[in-house]
């Protein structure tokens, strides 16, 4: 080769290397991006395993929903989502829907081909039929007048001949339409404490109510099963001879989630003719919470503390606990307890099963003869990781656990050998696990996998997971984007506590050099999961905070400010954070939680509240849609008050920012959706007239055609012009205090 030449074809080669690095420079991550990353979903593998359905949508496919249409029976939110059926085997991807659609359900034929799959057109409900091997989807109509549910369960009789759905019962949409229009538009709206339910109620369990209906998918006849009535659950025996419905019946509006607002039953029909009824269990109002054995003929239940099972021909439950209660003793006293049971799994071949104590696990065979432990708890268990049981083998040999240190990011999953007693490890790493998939007759498992702050893609393996591969590749292109480091953060709270965070670096992240930071709270944070929220704030150039609080019942506005404050203390004492530019935020939850950290400190220079409530006692009745959920939520749930407000207004004005409007002054924005039924626009009114009138700054924006999240579930100019004005608030409050 001359040398003319060499120079030549040097100089090609290091112009080739030059250009793809000058190329790959990431790009920054932004509210573009966030509408385009695509989140799965695993929504069922065939028994032989070879396919597996899988949804999959983005934060794009929530945009331009009807919020305004929510509790209508008659309407179905057009939340898109596109499916996939992948084979295990080759890899093969088949996109089953021409695009973005809304799935409502599908469902796996026995025969491990077909997949049964209900889709809207528009308004209207439709079942259709796809063949995986011939990837084919074609739709299937069912000789009957009555319309398909939209909120109906698919259910393969076990060799495939029919499949068992809901059906709405003749005039049931007029009736749903009059029961919504009378409540929502009037002319005159009247309730009455007389009725038993309140208004919005009755609407609700209006579209609950549906005919049960066998369809012949060879001739496509129809069999109704049931009358109108609200299907809680049914089971299937491998016989075929009958089908177990229990039905739910409300008996009036519940405020507290006690089991005394309903009753439940259980009926057997006869598939051969369904005329002949069996009434197993009579109305009863012990929620019935039933596990059927492999063969469909036999249930479990757990009854404070003791464990039941019943075959169908019986008359009544046989107690396979008894006698079998260990006592151990109290801790720090001299008294003791029995050993109390709950059921978990049946064993494949139905003739065991594995029962939880405090203990650990038990196998027991169904005469209750022949008990033992099978796994013992450590007496530390809390400084072990969390093992959260997936499988039992069919051969009773193998348990299957997730495991989660408590302290790292250690994830995955083990096995338990039975036999040996032993514990191995399969797969334990730092990335992230989700939706375990065991195919029931092969040794195949599917699951999603994430690398940290990633969105979860779809992989496959064999039990022993020795076998990965990757199935889905759709968020690939976020290879050539910015996306930030992330670190798990250990702090205490001001009570002393032990407390986690996520905390996810800047972009562009320079060792030495201080941020500001904004604590995007919720409640408790631990795996560094993929956030778009996050990692578009941090593309700006701010650290982003996840931090836990730990919220005690009766006084939980407490936690905030003890466990926000201090991580954020933390990170200044690293050196990281600039304590003069630190925002605070929230969704939902999470911005009640930020209004009402902002009443008890000023350290923050800038607040966003996005669609949460400011007044606990207003809340209580402003989301009419929802029923009494605030009543209870407040009660017995979320707001953790743990009681009435007449048995404690105190709390409830403790508990409500807009009391204490005075105290802030934290400039605040205030995102909310007029379209809200879950925290109405009208509560957040309440905080911007509050500070407007106390001369404080606060800026209100309403998005008139978003839903909660304010401008995030609203239509696209709705999205973007939300991260403009979040942008600006930041940088705006930033700037200030710099000055």
């Amino acid at each position: 080769m001359s040398r003319i030449m060499f120079v030549i074809l040097l100089a090609g080669i290091l112009s080739q290397t030059h250009q793809p690095a000058y190329a790959q420079e990431l790009k920054p991550f932004t509210p573009d991006e966030m509408l385009k990353v695509e989140n799965t979903n695993i929504t069922g593998i065939t028994d032989d395993g070879r396919f597996v359905a899988v949804t999959s949508s983005s934060q794009r496919d929530r945009l331009g929903i009807d919020h305004f249409r929510f509790a209508d029976p008659t309407y179905v939110q057009q939340r898109t989502s596109r499916l996939y059926v992948l084979n295990t085997e080759n890899g093969e991807q088949n996109e089953v829907t021409d695009g973005a659609a809304v799935i409502r359900a599908s469902a796996w034929s026995p025969d491990n081909k077909t997949l049964a799959i209900i889709l809207m057109d528009e308004q209207q409900v439709t079942l259709h039929m796809y063949d995986a091997e011939r990837d084919r989807l074609r739709e299937f109509k069912p000789k009957t007048d009555l319309e398909i549910a939209s909120n109906t369960r698919l259910n393969w009789m076990p060799d495939g001949s029919g499949l068992m759905l809901s059906l709405r019962a003749d005039g049931w949409r007029a009736k749903a339409d009059s029961m919504y229009t009378a409540i929502n538009d009037g002319p005159v709206v009247i309730q009455d404490s007389e009725n038993d339910f309140l208004s919005w109620d009755r609407v609700w369990m209006q579209n609950e109510q549906s005919v049960l209906a066998l369809v012949n998918t060879g001739s496509r006849q129809v069999t109704e099963l049931t009358d109108e009535v609200m299907l809680a659950s049914l089971n299937i025996p491998e016989d075929e001879s009958f089908v177990a419905v229990i039905q739910e019946i409300p008996l009036k509006t519940n405020y507290t989630r006690s089991d005394d607002a309903s009753e439940e039953m259980m009926v057997t029909i006869n598939l051969n003719d369904p005329a002949v009824r069996d009434t197993l269990i009579p109305r009863t109002e012990k929620s019935l919470d039933l596990d059927w054995d492999p063969a469909g003929t036999t249930w479990a239940w757990t009854d404070e503390g003791k464990v039941f099972i019943r075959h169908i021909a019986d008359t009544a439950g046989t107690e396979i606990t008894a006698d079998r209660y260990d006592f151990i003793e109290k801790a720090d006293t001299t008294d003791t307890t029995s050993l109390e049971f709950s059921f978990n799994r049946w064993s494949q071949d139905g003739a065991s099963m594995l029962l939880r104590s405090d203990k650990g696990y038990h196998r027991i065979d169904t005469a209750g003869s022949d008990m033992e432990l099978v796994l013992e708890f450590p007496e530390d268990e809390k400084s072990e990781p969390r093992l959260n049981l997936m499988h039992w083998s069919d051969d009773d040999r193998y348990l299957y656990f997730t495991s989660s240190a408590r302290d790292e990011w250690q994830r995955g999953m083990v096995r338990y050998d039975i036999e040996a007693q032993e514990m191995e490890t399969l797969l334990i790493d730092d990335q992230l696990y989700s939706d375990w998939n065991f195919a029931e007759d092969a040794d195949v498992l599917t699951f999603e996998r994430a690398e940290g702050n990633q969105p979860y893609e779809v992989y496959v393996s064999n039990y022993e997971l020795s076998d990965l591969r990757r199935l889905t590749d759709f968020n690939d292109w976020l290879s050539e984007y910015k996306i930030p480091d992330t670190e798990l953060i250990q702090y205490m709270d001001v009570d002393g506590d032990t407390l986690y965070g996520v905390l996810y670096y800047p972009a562009n992240y320079e060792e030495g050099k201080q941020y500001p930071l904004i604590a995007y709270i919720y409640e408790n944070f631990f795996d560094n999961s993929f956030n778009a929220l996050a990692n578009v704030l941090a593309n700006r150039d701010y650290f982003v905070l996840r931090p836990s609080v730990d919220l005690e019942l009766g006084y939980p506005g407490e936690g905030w400010v003890k466990g926000v404050t201090t991580a954020i203390n933390k990170l200044m004492e690293r050196g990281l954070v600039d304590g003069s530019k630190l925002g605070v935020e929230g969704i939902s939850y999470g911005g009640y939680g930020a209004n009402l950290l902002i009443t008890q400190t000023d350290r923050f220079a800038a607040a966003i509240n996005n669609s949460g409530k400011v007044n606990m006692i207003s809340f209580l009745g402003d989301s009419p849609k929802i029923g009494t959920r605030n009543y209870s939520a407040a009660e017995v749930g979320q707001d953790r008050i743990g009681q009435t407000f007449w048995e404690a207004p105190d709390k409830y004005v403790t508990h409500s920012a807009v009391f204490f409007a005075d105290r802030i002054t934290t400039p605040l924005l205030i995102l909310s959706g007029e379209g809200d039924w879950n925290v109405p626009a009208d509560n957040q009114r309440e905080m911007y007239y509050a500070l407007r009138r106390l001369g404080k700054a606060v800026k209100w924006v309403n998005y008139m055609d978003a839903g909660h999240g304010a401008g995030l579930a609203g239509t696209e100019e709705d999205f973007y012009h939300q991260w403009e004005t979040v942008f600006d608030w930041y940088e705006e409050h930033f700037t200030e205090e710099e000055e």
